[in-house]
């Protein structure tokens, strides 16, 4: 059995794709009480430096998004349309404002793998077994009771909310690439970067 590994911040201050192309699989654990939840990751997006215009920093440093600018491994967590909290993980070096948002996860079954079937952006709903489906990132951040009170806290256990590698392995063929979502304001050439990532079929 693979012991879990909680990811350092080493992890985070990597270069954004990089980052967000490794998280899928990987687990987001948050702690509430005495309980322990943790869902796997499968479909994120990476905001990438301030000449990114779909990315909150396109514009400069603000006090919301002031903590874009810090090193990686930090969160931040905003407000969007007056009723979703968005939770993103910042990456990359500092002055380099960066970071991913999290769009889906799956709370695995122990039971049968069951019939992969596409549902919603590319997100799996895995048909036959007893998998949560987490297929937004409004739907993520309300089951996990996440918001803006994390918001530039960093990832480590401390701060009851953090990321494992519990050894899951994904393969190249099962992550696909693909524009980012609701990002036309970044005009045409950065509202059609792939900088989606999201997995196609259930890890075994």
């Amino acid at each position: 059995m693979v012991k879990e590994k909680i990811l350092r911040q080493k992890f985070f201050t990597r270069p954004t794709l990089r980052v967000a192309h490794d998280l899928l699989g990987k687990f987001l654990v948050r702690k509430i009480g005495r309980r322990e939840i943790a869902v796997m990751i499968t479909e994120v997006e990476a905001y990438d430096g301030p000449r990114d215009k779909a990315s909150h920093a396109s514009r400069g440093m603000t006090e919301r998004n002031a903590i874009m600018f810090g090193a990686g491994g930090y969160f931040y967590v905003y407000l969007c349309y007056g009723m979703y909290e968005m939770l993103n993980i910042v990456t990359g070096r500092k002055n380099y404002p960066a970071a991913i948002l999290f769009r889906g996860a799956i709370i695995k079954s122990p039971l049968k793998r069951g019939v992969a079937a596409p549902r919603g952006r590319g997100v799996l709903k895995f048909a036959g077994n007893k998998d949560i489906i987490l297929d937004g990132p409004g739907k993520l951040t309300k089951f996990l009771k996440i918001d803006r009170r994390f918001n530039k806290k960093p990832a480590a256990k401390k701060t009851d909310l953090w990321f494992e590698d519990r050894g899951i392995k994904i393969s190249e063929k099962n992550i696909k690439r693909a524009p980012r979502v609701g990002v036309a304001y970044a005009g045409p050439i950065w509202s059609k970067k792939r900088y989606r990532f999201l997995l196609t079929n259930r890890p075994k």
